[in-house]
C-alpha cells in the first residue's frame, strides 16, 4: 500500500517553494522520491530549497519565475521538461505574501487588486494552462492548487486575498471537470492559521490556537504529507476536491467558535 505514496520518477513543478508551505512540501517530495522544479521570484530562498532537496536524494533545480509573466511561465515549465523529459505534478503555491493589505474597500486601489489577483489567481492560471498540453500529451498529470480557508470565508478587511483563493478553489473545480478525461486530476490544499514569519498576514494571526478545536495552529510541516499524498497514485480517483487542514476551524463555522482543549465548553 506504501508504494501507492511514492513518488519516485515523478517530475513536480512547485511555485512558491523556497519558504514556508512551499518549502516544507519540497522536502517531504523530495523524501517521497520526486524531482523537482522549485520556482519562485527570489532566487536565494528556491536555490537553498533546490540543494536541500538533492541532500534528500532527489534530484532538483531552482526556476527564478513571476507567475504573472506568462513568459516566465513558459520558461518554467520547459525547463522542466528540457530537465526530466516530462511533468507529472504541478503545485501553484505561490502566492502574495509581503503585499496583502488590510484595508476598508472604499480605502483599496486599482493597483493594489491587480498585484494580488495576479499573483494568486492569474499565476495559478497561467501555470495550469501552460501545463495543461503536456499534460494532456503525456495522457496524466495532478494539478495541486493551494488556497486558504479565506477562500471559504470573509475575512476582515482583506477582500482581495479573500477572493482570491477562493477563485484558487473554484479553478481547481473548472480543471478537474474538463480534464478529468484526459487522465488529469486537480485539487486544492485548503490551509488554516499557518504562521510563517514572512508575512503581513502572520500579524494578524493569534500567537495561540485556542479558539481552534485542536487547540494548535498549523505548522508549514503539516503540510507536505498531503502535498505527497495529491502527487502520488494514491489519491488517482480524487479530483476536483477540497483537502482542508485548519484544526477543524471551518468545521466551527464561519467565525473561530471559542472551543478548544483548553478552553472549558460552557453549558
Amino acid at each position: 500500500m506504501l508504494e501507492s505514496l511514492s513518488l519516485d520518477g515523478k517530475s513536480v513543478v512547485i511555485t512558491g517553494g523556497g519558504t514556508g508551505l512551499g518549502r516544507a512540501m519540497v522536502r517531504a517530495m523530495a523524501r517521497a522520491g520526486a524531482d523537482l522544479v522549485i520556482a519562485g521570484r527570489r532566487t536565494g530562498p528556491i536555490e537553498e530549497a533546490a540543494a536541500e532537496a538533492e541532500t534528500l536524494g532527489a534530484r532538483a533545480a531552482s526556476v527564478a519565475t513571476d507567475v504573472t509573466d506568462s513568459a516566465q511561465v513558459a520558461n518554467l515549465m520547459q525547463t522542466c521538461l528540457d530537465r526530466f523529459g516530462k511533468i507529472d505534478v504541478l503545485v501553484n503555491n505561490a502566492g502574495a505574501v509581503s503585499d496583502n493589505v488590510r484595508k476598508p474597500i472604499w480605502d483599496l486601489t486599482d493597483e493594489e487588486w491587480d498585484r494580488i489577483m495576479k499573483v494568486n489567481l492569474t499565476g495559478a492560471f497561467y501555470c495550469s494552462r501552460e501545463v495543461s498540453q503536456t499534460m494532456v500529451d503525456q495522457g496524466h498529470g495532478k494539478i495541486i492548487n493551494v488556497a486558504s480557508g479565506f477562500g471559504l470565508r470573509g475575512g476582515r478587511d482583506i477582500y482581495i486575498y479573500c477572493c482570491s483563493k477562493g477563485g484558487m478553489i473554484q479553478l481547481s473545480r473548472v480543471l478537474s471537470f474538463n480534464l478529468a478525461r484526459y487522465g488529469i486530476t486537480a485539487n486544492t490544499i485548503v490551509p488554516g492559521f499557518v504562521p510563517t514569519g514572512t508575512d503581513t498576514m502572520s500579524a494578524s494571526v493569534p500567537r495561540s490556537g485556542e479558539f481552534l478545536p485542536t487547540g494548535k495552529l498549523g505548522k508549514p510541516e503539516d503540510f507536505g504529507p498531503l502535498a505527497v499524498y495529491l502527487a502520488s497514485p494514491a489519491s488517482d480517483y480524487m479530483t476536483g476536491e477540497m483537502f482542508i487542514a485548519d484544526g477543524g476551524g471551518l468545521a466551527g463555522g464561519v467565525t473561530p467558535t471559542g472551543h478548544a482543549p483548553v478552553i472549558p465548553l460552557e453549558a
